[in-house]
């Protein structure tokens, strides 16, 4: 039994129900209303079972998935603050020798560049604090999934593109196009409402924590346009696919050119 095979078992069952009462019917043998409903039944709840312990299977995995990313941000994060501090006392050492020197100009470069540094820790305890902060990005893969389909999805890393790159793994035979990158004070909304705009045309209609959806990018740019305070890191329309280009490439060349006496063939 498997989930997606319970019509075609069905109807097995309703052939071999006729085959018997065909063969029986000599002998009055054939078997009951009741007892071929009990049995459909059981195909139907058996069905349901195995269909329930593959979404439960796949809600871990989802489990597990956003606790390895929510770890990866933290360690991120964690990085980020070490680097900024060290910076910061190394600044602040160097701020007090020119105060000592009398070097005034020396002294307003270096408040100005402190200054920027407690900014950026600031942002960063604020990145720790907001768990809903964070980037949506939409990205493609045209050689794998075509020109119409777009992933729409969203991390707290501070480098975004790490999130894109780790997407792009062993999974997908080419590497994944970044389209739009919008950081938000609450990516985690601004994600929902593209989910619920592009409800129609997501692929996997059953499994809702698969963020592919029947889109171009400029859809998705002119949904994106609809919602202000927003801000769009940036945007590209065309994907590069440069491994899928260079693949198509390398094919054509190896196709040999139509002679005079017959056509070119390829085999695809």
């Amino acid at each position: 039994m498997r989930p997606h095979r319970l019509s075609s078992l069905v109807d097995r069952l309703f052939k071999s129900r006729e085959t018997i009462a065909r063969l029986g019917a000599t002998m009055h043998i054939r078997i009951t209303d009741e007892y071929h409903n009990a049995r459909v039944r059981e195909l139907e709840l058996t069905a349901d079972f195995l269909q329930k312990k593959e979404e439960e299977k796949e809600a871990q995995r989802e489990v597990r998935a956003r606790e390895r990313e929510e770890a990866a941000v933290q360690r991120e994060l964690d990085r980020q603050r070490e680097k900024l501090n060290k910076e910061l006392g190394h600044y602040q050492s160097a701020l007090g020798r020119l105060r000592e020197r009398g070097d005034e100009a020396g002294v307003a470069e270096m408040e100005a560049k402190l200054a920027e540094i407690e900014n950026a820790l600031q942002d960063v305890e604020s990145r720790t604090a907001n768990v809903r902060a964070g980037y949506v990005y939409v990205i493609s893969n045209i050689g794998a999934f075509g020109d119409r389909m777009v992933k729409i999805g969203m991390t707290r890393r501070l480098e975004p593109l790490e999130r894109v790159y780790e997407l792009s793994g062993a999974a997908v035979p080419f590497r994944f196009d970044v389209h739009a990158l919008i950081f938000s004070k609450d990516a985690v909304g601004l994600e929902t409402e593209l989910h619920r705009q592009f409800a129609s045309q997501r692929v996997n209609q059953v499994n809702s924590r698969k963020e592919f959806f029947y889109a171009t990018p400029a859809e998705v740019r002119d949904a994106l346009q609809r919602f202000a305070g927003q801000h769009l890191i940036e945007f590209t329309e065309e994907p590069q696919a440069l491994e899928w280009r260079a693949g198509r490439r390398t094919g054509e060349a190896d196709v040999p050119a139509a002679g005079a006496g017959g056509v070119a063939a390829r085999t695809t």
